[in-house]
């Protein structure tokens, strides 16, 4: 087997209360998986059990408090838990995505714009970006009439579409997703589910928390337990 995209290595997080006199809440500890590329895993484990917290420490949001993350960029290695904070961007920039919740962009930028806007950073021409960004949309369903307006206008529905073709639209090895379909009706899922396969066909690793049962197992090869790491926050 290949080399892993990503190795998650004795990894543990506490978060400290300042509100509540100091008070110590545990995450995880002792966190330690890989994965590899063409690969969909899930994080698995109730509410409260880490999943994103443990996302946001492989994407660089959550500090570490010991352990590594190693994310092969290319012919480097780059251990996430350490790199300095010009090296993180780079490998977001080349190598790591992620689809979130939430859909955070620039107010007053229309959804076609906001979909191919990482495809312009990797230098493809904007009309090209454009259209590939509209065949995206057109293939989740968004509406034509949406593409010029801002995602905040939005149902939530429709800003998880676009937050989803933003994420997928650019070839990035690593691929991080928080529930991409949480807002999404029977049709859309479906769609999410076919590009997910098309990702790991293409050999792209991806690490995820999905909910929804169907998508979990349509797309992952494997679930890992979370709440196996030391002693979960509540």
């Amino acid at each position: 087997m290949s080399e892993p995209i990503l190795e998650v290595s004795g990894v543990a997080k506490t978060f400290i209360l300042h509100l509540r006199e100091g008070a110590k809440l545990p995450v995880v500890e002792g966190a330690g998986f890989d994965l590899h590329a063409g690969e969909c895993v899930a994080l698995g484990g109730p509410s409260g059990a880490g999943k994103s917290s443990l996302l946001k420490m492989v994407y660089g949001n959550y500090r570490v408090d010991a352990g590594a993350i190693r994310v092969r960029d290319g012919e480097e290695t780059v251990d996430v838990a350490t790199t300095a904070p010009r090296r993180l961007i780079k490998l977001r920039d080349t190598t790591m995505g992620y689809v979130s919740q939430f859909l955070r962009v620039i107010p007053r930028v229309g959804a076609l714009d906001v979909v191919a806007e990482p495809l312009v950073h990797d230098g493809v021409p904007v009309a090209q970006a454009r259209a590939r960004a509209g065949a995206l949309l057109a293939r989740l369903n968004l509406p034509e009439r949406l593409w010029q307006l801002p995602p905040a206008t939005f149902s939530g529905g429709e800003q998880q579409r676009v937050n989803i073709a933003r994420g997928l639209i650019a070839h990035r090895p690593l691929l991080l997703m928080d529930e991409p379909t949480a807002s999404l009706d029977a049709a859309n899922r479906g769609v999410v589910v076919e590009l997910i396969e098309e990702k790991k066909r293409a050999g792209v690793g991806i690490l995820g928390i999905f909910h929804d049962t169907e998508v979990r197992e349509a797309v992952c090869d494997r679930v890992i337990d979370v709440t196996s790491f030391g002693r979960a926050a509540a």
